[in-house]
C-alpha cells in the first residue's frame, strides 16, 4: 500500500473558477491527499508506463519528483476537478522492489508519498490460463455458502443481511467458498468463476456484485483484499483456478467517484441526475453492422443500464488508463487464471482493443473471455482474438462465451421434434464453428445466473437434464457449470433472479438439506449430482475430449449421435430424445467406427456390442469405443 509523510504551511485558499464539479468548491485551505491508485504496482511488468490517480483536495497543481533508480516522473496530467492529479511513471526493467518516495509540492506546503513497488512472483507472465482441459464452476457467492457469519453486517456498508429476501444479501463469502473447495474440486471442477466479488455498497440489490463501488476493494461482507488471495491459493492448491469477474462497462451510483467526479465527462451523459444520461438500446449488433447509425451505436456504448450503473466514458484516456491497470492489478495481486468479462460488447470498441492488448501484453497465456449474449454466432466471432473482421477491428480476447450454442442446447432439448425444430437446432448450431477463429476457446454451458434454471427450463426431465449435462461435459470448447445445477436447483421458466441465484443447501449452520454432504437430498438430486461427478471427473482426463475431432451425424427421428476422437481414442454420445427405444445405427456411422465394435458405458462402466446397444427412451449415452 501507499502511506503519508507530510510537512504542511498554511496558506490561502486559491481562488477557483465554477464548475460543475461539486467538491471543488470546498477545497481546505492546504491540499490533502487521500487516495492512490493503483495501491501499489510491481517491477518487470512488460508494460514500463505507470500511472497513478491521486485524489484529495486541491492536489491538480502539485509539482511531482521522486529519486529511485529505474523510475522516473515522465509528468503529471489533470481532470476538470482540482481534486485529482495524474502521475506518470516509467518503471525500466531493471528497477527493483522497493519504496518510492514521491514528492508532491505546491506552494508553500509538500507532502511526502511513500509508494511501494513489489516482487512479482516467479512465472508470474507465463501463467496459464483455463483452457479446454478445465471445466468451470460459476458461483454466485452470496448464495453458496456462509463461511464468517461475523461479516453478514459490516459497519462499512450499507445493505444488511436479510436471507429471507430473494433479491437480498443472504451471507455467502469467500470464507465460504473456500471451505467446500474439497467439494468443488471431487465434483470434477477445475476452475472456479464467482459473480464480482468487489466492493458493492448500494442501499438495496448489493449482492449480485455487479454495481462496483470500489474497484480496489473485495466487499467487506465477502472478507478481504487478503481473503480473496488467500482463497486463490487455497483453491490452486486443490488443483483449481480462480477467474475474476470484471465489469469495466458501468459502476454502481455508489461509487466513490460520485461523491467527486474528475470531470464532467468521466461518465457517459451529461451528469448523474435523472435526465442527464440515456439508456442503451441493447442494438449489439452495431460494431459490425455496415448501415448502422451513428446514433443507435452512441446509444449502444454510452447508455446506461439503468439509473443506479453509470457508465464510465472509456473515451476518457485516464479513464481507460484506470480500468485497464485495474484488471492487470487483480490478475497479478491475486494470482488469477483469467479474466470473465461482463456485457463485453457495452464498452468503446476501440478501449476494448486497448484493454484486451494490454492484458494479453503482461500475460500472454492468460485467457479472457466476454460476455456477449446474443444467437447470432457471427457477433460472437467478431470479439474473438483472430476474427477478419471487414471492418478491420481487431479483438485480442482469446474467449467468447458461446450463447448461439446454448439456445440451441436449450432449443434443441426443450422443444417437439419436427423438421425444423428439435436436435435439429443443436445440430445445425455447430455449423457455426465456420465463423470463430477458435472454436475449442469458447466457453459453453446450459445456464448462468442469468436465466432460468436448466432443470426447470427442461421441464424437470431428467432424460433431458442429463442429455444436457453429457453435452455440456463432451463437446468442444471448455465448459462452464453453474452451482447448484448438480442438485436439480429450479427455478421460474422466465427470468426471476433472486430466485434463479438461490442458496446452496448446506451452505449455511441450520440448514435441513446439505447438498455438500448428500445429507436429506432427494434419489434424483443424488442420482443429478453422481452423474455430474462422474462425467467431469472422467473429462480431467480425456485429451480426447479437451483437443480431439468431433464428427457429428445428423438427426434421424430424435436420435443424434456425435464423435470426439483421435489417433488414440474414440468417445460416442448418443442422445436419444425420442420416446421408444433405438438401436445404434452402426453401418450408417461407418466412417468413424471403422472395425470398433464395443461401447463402454462412461457412467455404470458396463461393456456392450456395438451391434446389439440399444439405447433407451429419453436417454443419452457416454461411452469409449473399442
Amino acid at each position: 500500500m501507499f502511506a503519508l509523510t507530510s510537512t504542511l504551511v498554511s496558506v490561502p485558499s486559491m481562488g477557483i473558477a465554477p464548475t460543475a464539479i461539486a467538491a471543488a468548491s470546498d477545497l481546505t485551505s492546504t491540499p490533502q491527499l487521500e487516495r492512490a491508485e493503483p495501491p501499489f504496482w510491481w517491477a518487470n511488468m512488460a508494460e514500463p508506463s505507470l500511472q497513478l490517480m491521486l485524489h484529495g483536495s486541491d492536489l491538480a497543481g502539485a509539482e511531482v519528483s521522486l529519486d529511485y533508480p529505474g523510475v522516473t516522473v515522465i509528468g503529471t496530467e489533470r481532470e476538470q476537478n482540482p481534486n485529482y492529479l495524474f502521475i506518470n511513471l516509467s518503471v525500466s526493467a531493471d528497477a527493483k522492489p522497493g519504496t518510492l518516495q514521491i514528492q508532491l509540492r505546491k506552494d508553500d506546503w509538500q507532502q511526502a508519498l511513500s509508494y511501494e513497488l513489489k516482487q512479482r512472483r516467479a512465472g508470474s507472465a507465463e501463467r496459464q490460463g483455463f483452457d479446454s482441459s478445465d471445466t468451470i464452476y460459476l458461483i454466485t457467492p452470496d448464495r453458496f455458502a456462509n463461511g464468517d457469519p461475523s461479516n453478514d453486517n459490516t459497519a462499512d456498508t450499507k445493505e444488511e443481511a436479510n436471507r429471507a429476501d430473494p433479491n437480498g444479501r443472504h451471507g455467502g463469502d469467500i470464507a465460504g467458498m473456500q471451505a467446500h473447495l474439497d467439494y468443488i474440486a471431487d465434483m470434477g471442477f477445475t476452475q472456479i468463476w464467482p459473480n464480482p466479488l468487489i466492493e458493492n455498497d448500494q442501499p438495496q440489490y448489493s449482492y449480485h456484485g455487479y454495481s462496483a463501488t470500489d474497484l480496489y476493494r473485495i466487499d467487506s461482507r465477502y472478507g478481504s483484499n487478503a481473503s480473496f488471495r488467500t482463497f486463490v491459493a487455497a483453491a490452486k492448491e486443490k488443483g483449481i483456478g480462480v477467474i475474476q469477474d470484471m465489469v469495466p462497462n458501468h459502476i454502481g451510483d455508489g461509487h466513490w467517484w460520485l461523491d467527486d467526479l474528475p470531470a464532467d465527462d468521466w461518465l457517459n451523459g451529461k451528469g448523474v441526475a435523472k435526465g442527464e444520461y440515456e439508456y442503451t438500446n441493447h442494438a449489439r449488433t452495431v460494431h459490425m453492422d455496415p448501415y448502422a447509425s451513428h446514433k443507435d451505436h452512441q446509444l449502444f456504448t454510452d447508455g446506461w443500464f439503468v439509473d443506479t450503473m453509470p457508465d464510465p466514458n472509456q473515451r476518457n484516456p485516464r479513464m481507460a488508463n484506470y480500468l485497464i491497470q485495474n484488471a492487470i492489478w487483480w490478475v497479478e495481486y491475486a494470482d488469477l487464471s483469467g479474466i470473465r468479462v461482463d456485457t463485453y460488447a457495452y464498452s468503446d470498441a476501440d478501449f476494448l482493443t486497448d484493454w484486451s492488448a494490454r492484458l494479453m501484453r503482461e500475460y500472454p497465456k492468460l485467457n479472457i473471455v466476454g460476455e456477449e449474449w446474443t444467437r447470432q454466432a457471427a457477433l460472437v466471432a467478431y470479439w474473438q482474438a483472430g476474427n477478419k473482421n471487414r471492418n478491420g477491428y481487431v479483438s485480442h480476447v482469446p474467449s467468447m462465451m458461446d450463447f448461439p450454442l446454448l439456445y440451441g442446447l436449450r432449443d434443441g432439448l426443450e422443444k417437439p421434434e419436427t423438421w425444423s425444430t428439435g436436435l435439429v437446432t443443436l445440430y445445425e448450431s455447430l455449423a457455426n464453428d465456420v465463423l470463430y477463429p477458435d472454436p475449442n476457446n469458447l466457453v459453453i454451458l446450459a445456464g448462468n445466473h442469468d436465466m432460468s434454471r436448466m432443470y426447470s427450463q427442461l421441464d424437470e426431465d431428467m432424460g433431458k437434464f442429463r442429455m444436457a449435462v453429457a453435452y455440456i461435459a463432451t463437446m468442444r470448447g471448455i465448459p462452464q457449470f453453474y452451482y447448484g445445477d448438480e442438485i436439480l436447483a429450479k427455478s421460474p421458466k422466465h427470468r426471476d433472479d433472486g430466485v434463479v441465484r438461490s442458496d446452496f443447501p448446506g451452505g449455511w449452520a441450520g440448514d435441513k438439506i446439505n447438498a455438500f454432504t448428500g445429507k436429506k437430498l432427494s434419489r434424483k438430486q443424488r442420482e443429478a449430482q453422481q452423474y455430474v461427478r462422474t462425467l467431469f471427473n472422467w473429462r480431467k482426463q480425456k485429451d480426447v475430449i479437451h483437443s480431439g475431432k468431433l464428427k457429428h451425424f445428423a438427426p434421424i427421428d430424435g436420435l443424434y449421435v456425435y464423435f470426439r476422437y483421435d489417433e488414440n481414442e474414440t468417445v460416442m454420445v448418443a442422445i436419444n430424445k425420442s420416446d421408444r427405444a433405438r438401436e445404434l445405427p452402426v453401418a450408417h456411422m461407418a466412417e468413424v467406427l471403422g472395425d470398433k465394435a464395443t461401447a463402454t458405458d462412461i457412467t455404470s462402466g458396463e461393456s456392450q456390442s456395438l451391434q446389439e446397444l440399444v439405447l433407451a427412451p429419453s436417454d443419452v449415452l457416454v461411452a469409449e469405443i473399442f
